[in-house]
């Protein structure tokens, strides 16, 4: 499944494994997810995950980061029509709708508006978790 990622949960399940933010991070890991990007968002992952005041090693960071650039999918999006309420998610929306993501997963819903969306969806963690569960369980194909 092709989705766009949030920095802040990519943070928060690298910070705190459990819960729906790590598991997502488990999923994208284990390769179930696929992580759809373009350079502004590795920037900003980058950015992010190097302050000093989450204590990440710089050197898994960069592990990681290579991990999502192999397996991930680098798309090239279009600049939206107009302006979400925080600029700084434009991109995440813009890959989304270019890359045709099942989803974009973001702790800040809110600043999303409907109206901008076009056919994406917006999830919180725990939302997406619900959803990929259900998805999973209306894909498996009954043995026989």
């Amino acid at each position: 499944m092709k989705i766009v990622l949030d920095t802040n949960v990519l943070v928060s399940g690298l910070l705190t494994p459990y819960g729906a933010n790590g598991e997502i991070v488990r999923l994208v890991s284990a390769g179930a997810l696929i992580v759809q990007y373009d350079s502004r968002i590795l920037l900003e992952y980058q950015d992010v995950l190097s302050r000093p005041k989450f204590q990440f090693d710089p050197q898994k960071v960069d592990v990681f980061l290579d991990y999502l650039k192999q397996n991930g999918q680098a798309i090239s999006g279009a600049p939206l029509q107009k302006r979400l309420p925080d600029p700084d998610d434009e991109p995440f929306l813009e890959i989304a709708i270019a890359g045709q993501a099942a989803c974009l997963i973001t702790g800040n819903t809110k600043y999303f508006p409907k109206a901008l969306r076009k056919h994406i969806k917006i999830f919180s963690p725990s939302e997406f978790i619900e959803f990929f569960r259900k998805y999973n369980e209306n894909t498996k194909q009954t043995p026989q």
